[in-house]
């Protein structure tokens, strides 16, 4: 997720935890926790695909997690005894606020290495990375506790319920687009074996839908409020790799994206793209792993990343979405051709 909500979800399960005793000082305590795991994104592991595919890694593992919180805990104990925050309930607080970020990073689609260093990407894609109606009202409990000290806890421990809640909302309604897509699959005779559901920008009624088969992929919109069920589905190439030689990076992105890659020629350059976050022919994540030399032959790079056009979101994308999550069909097509790509 954002580092505003992660930020904000760190202060509320801290205020949540500390009930009577929340107070500034924990909230800004709980916030700081809230964006510790994302500091890796300052570690450069030495190419564009491997900053990509190793972030949320160590600083995400939920084998790493605990005994670092214990350390911060001891520490903190250490420095500044209390009679309250006792190392049990600092340690409770610190390791909570931390798998807490990690949790709601897996549940949106880049993928998080929950068990590292034990090689596997999760992601359960029932979020999108950024969600105004899950951050705001952590935002809001935030802001009570910091004027209400005798009601802060309460609203904290009100509002995680509340996150909860939506987080499981988003299930049901990817469960209830997923039996859709099920049925369209098998009506439109389109194969199965490689289904991404995920939603689209900042709601969970909205859900873009990338199928892959052999030698071509099929990409479709479908809303919780849609009257008729029908999805239309755009296919496109899927490419293939043209080299006798598979680069390790390749191989890395391969297991990071679960294979939801595709691969084309533009400019005499060979690009590699992940399905997965973006839409159509605008992607978040884009690599150049080759180029073709003098005598017309593929000579392999570095990979690098390259960056979509830029096609902007102006108002007239948003008033797309907003009318295509109502329930109005007609504009699927405008909606594929426009860039809907975010960072992690």
């Amino acid at each position: 997720m954002d580092s505003i909500t992660q930020a904000a979800l760190g202060a509320t399960v801290a205020g949540a935890i500390a009930g009577k005793q929340c107070n500034g000082k924990v909230l800004l305590a709980g916030a700081a926790l809230g964006t510790l795991p994302d500091l890796d994104v300052v570690l450069d592991y030495g190419d564009a695909v491997s900053n990509t595919i190793k972030h949320r890694g160590f600083s995400h593992s939920l084998l790493v997690l605990p005994p670092f919180a214990f350390l911060i805990s001891w520490l903190y104990c250490r420095v500044k005894p209390d009679h309250f925050w006792t190392l049990a309930r600092v340690f409770f607080l610190t390791v909570s606020v931390l798998i807490t970020h990690t949790l709601l990073d897996a549940m949106t689609t880049y993928g998080t290495q929950l068990l590292w260093p034990f090689v596997g990407y999760f992601e359960f894609r029932n979020i999108f990375i950024i969600d105004p109606l899950y951050t705001l009202p952590l935002l809001i409990a935030i802001g009570v506790a910091i004027f209400s000290k005798k009601r802060g806890g309460r609203w904290c421990q009100s509002v995680v319920l509340i996150s909860t809640l939506y987080l499981v909302w988003g299930f049901a309604a990817q469960q209830v687009i997923s039996h859709r897509v099920e049925e369209n699959l098998t009506a439109q005779n389109i194969p199965n074996r490689q289904v991404l559901i995920t939603p689209t920008p900042f709601n969970t009624l909205l859900w873009r839908v990338v199928v892959v088969g052999d030698g071509q992929y099929w990409e479709g919109l479908a809303s919780v409020l849609d009257g008729d069920k029908r999805i239309d589905f755009v296919s496109r190439p899927l490419g293939a790799w043209p080299l006798n030689e598979t680069p390790a990076t390749l191989q890395g992105l391969r297991l990071f994206s679960h294979d939801f890659l595709t691969v084309r020629e533009e400019a005499d350059s060979l690009i590699v793209s992940d399905l997965r976050m973006g839409m159509a022919n605008y992607l978040s994540f884009e690599f150049v792993f080759a180029q073709r030399n003098e005598k017309g032959e593929w000579e392999l790079l570095e990979a690098t990343e390259r960056h979509a056009r830029d096609q902007g979101i102006g108002g007239g994308t948003f008033e797309a979405i907003w009318q295509r999550l109502k329930g109005d069909q007609s504009i699927d097509a405008n909606l594929q051709r426009v860039k809907l790509s975010y960072n992690q």
